[in-house]
Order: C-alpha cells, then sequence, then structure tokens
C-alpha cells in the first residue's frame, strides 16, 4: 500500500464513520488526508492527524475522534494494526503482504515507477543563467512525470556561467548543486563540496548507494542467486528502507506541486542512508559457509526496489545514475 493508497483508505474511513453517525460534523469532510512516516521508530509504518483535524468540526476530543476512526481503519485490508496517540494521532502499521505488494509492484514497473510513462520531449531552450536553466529543465520533466503544471519559481541565481560551472563541477554534480538547495537559497558550488568521494557529499551518497544496489545484484547472480519473491520484512532497516520506496511517488507529485525539485533531491538522500543501513544490517548475500535462502532472496529484491527508486530520482533531477563507481 502506497502512502497515495493509504490516505484514500483513511478517507474512506472518515466518509464512512460520518454515514454511520459515529462522528458528526458541522463542516464537509476534508478532501485530502494527510500520512507521513513517523518522526521515530516504533510508532507505526505511517501516522495520520486526522483526527486533530476534525476535532474543531466534531466538539469532540481529539482521542475520541482518533478512537472511532481507528477502530474503523484496524478492520480495513492491507491495515495491520492501529494505534492512538495523543494528542491525537493514529499510528498505522500495515501488514507485510502491504510492503511485499510494493516491492514486487516497484520491480514490475522499474523506470516507471513514480515517473509515468510521459514523454519529457526537448527541454525548455536555455537562458544562459545557470540555476533558471536548471529549474526549468527539472520542472519540465516533473512535468512530464506528473502531469502537473509546477508553478515557476524564481530561483536564486548563481554567478558562474554555465561554462563555468560544466569545467568545475561536471554536468551532474552541477544540476546537484543547483536543484538541492531550496529555490529561495543561495546554492554552494565549490568543487570541493560535490566532488568529494565520501559519503559526506550527499551526491556521492546516492550514487554510491545506487551502485551498491547495482552490485548486489551482480554478485547475487554470480553466486546463482537472484530476487526471489516478498517473504516479510520485519527489520525496523527494512521498513525504514520500505517507507522510503512507498513516499517516493508522493515526493515526485509535491515537487510538481510546489516546483520545489529540492524535494526530490532530499528524498534520495534520505533513500540512500537508508539503503545503505539495510545493507548493512540486513546482508543479502550469504556469508561464508551460508547456504543462500529465501531471505536472501527477498532482501535483495528490496535493494533492487531502492536502487529503482535512486536511479528514477536522480534521472528527474538531469542526472546519470552509474551501475559502476
Amino acid at each position: 500500500m502506497t502512502p497515495a493508497e493509504l490516505s484514500r483508505t483513511v478517507l474512506a474511513t472518515v466518509r464512512r464513520a460520518v454515514e454511520a453517525d459515529e462522528l458528526s460534523l458541522t463542516g464537509p469532510v476534508p478532501e485530502r488526508v494527510v500520512v507521513r512516516r513517523p518522526p521515530r521508530p516504533g510508532c507505526g509504518d505511517y501516522a495520520t492527524n486526522v483526527a486533530l483535524q476534525l476535532a474543531p468540526l466534531t466538539g469532540a476530543a481529539p482521542l475520541a475522534v482518533a478512537d472511532v476512526i481507528g477502530r474503523r481503519l484496524a478492520a480495513a485490508p492491507g491495515i495491520a494494526r492501529v494505534d492512538v496517540a495523543a494528542p491525537g494521532f493514529l499510528n498505522i502499521t500495515l501488514q507485510g503482504e502491504s510492503h511485499e505488494a510494493l516491492v514486487d509492484l516497484v520491480r514490475e514497473q522499474g523506470h516507471r515507477y513514480g515517473v509515468g510513462e510521459h514523454q519529457v520531449g526537448d527541454l525548455p531552450a536555455p537562458t544562459g543563467e545557470p540555476r533558471a536553466d536548471a529549474y526549468a529543465a527539472a520542472l519540465h520533466r516533473l512535468h512530464a512525470a506528473t502531469g502537473i503544471e509546477p508553478p515557476a519559481p524564481r530561483p536564486h541565481p548563481v554567478r558562474q556561467t554555465p561554462d563555468e560551472l560544466l569545467r568545475t563541477l561536471g554536468a551532474d554534480a552541477t544540476a546537484w548543486a543547483l536543484l538541492r538547495p531550496p529555490a529561495e537559497d543561495a546554492p554552494r558550488t565549490g568543487p570541493a563540496e560535490h566532488l568529494a568521494q565520501r559519503e559526506g557529499n550527499p551526491l556521492f551518497l546516492v550514487r554510491y548507494a545506487h551502485a551498491r544496489s547495482r552490485a548486489l545484484l551482480r554478485n547475487a547472480h554470480d553466486l546463482g542467486l537472484e530476487p526471489g519473491a516478498a517473504s516479510g520484512h520485519r527489520d525496523p532497516a527494512e521498513t525504514e528502507l520500505l517507507g522510503l520506496i512507498a513516499d517516493f511517488p508522493r515526493t515526485v507529485e509535491a515537487a510538481a506541486r510546489h516546483g520545489a525539485p529540492d524535494r526530490v533531491a532530499r528524498l534520495l538522500e534520505r533513500t540512500a542512508d537508508a539503503l545503505l543501513r539495510f545493507h548493512d544490517a540486513c546482508p543479502a548475500l550469504p556469508k561464508g559457509e551460508e547456504k543462500p535462502s529465501a531471505v536472501h532472496g527477498t532482501r535483495l529484491a528490496l535493494a533492487d526496489a531502492a536502487g529503482t527508486v535512486l536511479a528514477n530520482g536522480l534521472t528527474l533531477l538531469g542526472i546519470s545514475a552509474p551501475r559502476h563507481l
């Protein structure tokens, strides 16, 4: 279940509670419900503040509203558990099958996951101002991916010419340097920051994590091991990575809606970091005399899905995703 699907499930649950007179509202049911990754582990897969949002329309305490919604939501397909937390949050844990279906979906859609099947077409003609041109190209790709017409922000300009940036940073690091900060912030374009081959460099981190995922698949193939059917993800490192993979399509839509490609870049950083933690905590390849098992195949499939998200996000930003680094 993706965050967008979960949001629709929560909204449908609210509507059913209203229709059953379990909730009495003085205004209309909201058109959208926001679900987010919880701020700390142990609070389920997703959290929503819908009860806090509805409480003023009911005259009831947020905890009472959350209790009504939570009881109904816990019975919805794909939901394993719903916990109510003060002052009125709903912490939602998905069933394992939802996680498994997500990995299968990402691997089936491949380069289309989160970016649709739209053709990018010709990029806008350059104006000569590097950051404005980088933004125009990124927003063009986001529009093609989502069908949403992004607003046209006025990004903080840079002093260098396009040729100067390309000479010092190269095309990939230039795109990252210009798109990673929010539009209103002045980008830093020093080569020491963007070309360093270490995990403290966010661009290197993202591309390294992608290359690592592809190396896992190559090494597994050499061992006669292939990504297998998902069979449950329960380690915290796995569930964290799954949540970020699920967030990718929604993040792309939000980036298009707000004209903010930096949102995609930040999600890629978090996904890369989570993938490397998963790699260390949940080995996808057998060690020593260990025999290959279904668990290894499941982990390989998750690493493959995470690598797909990293590649698709980099492509949206106009940055290459090398398989070797």
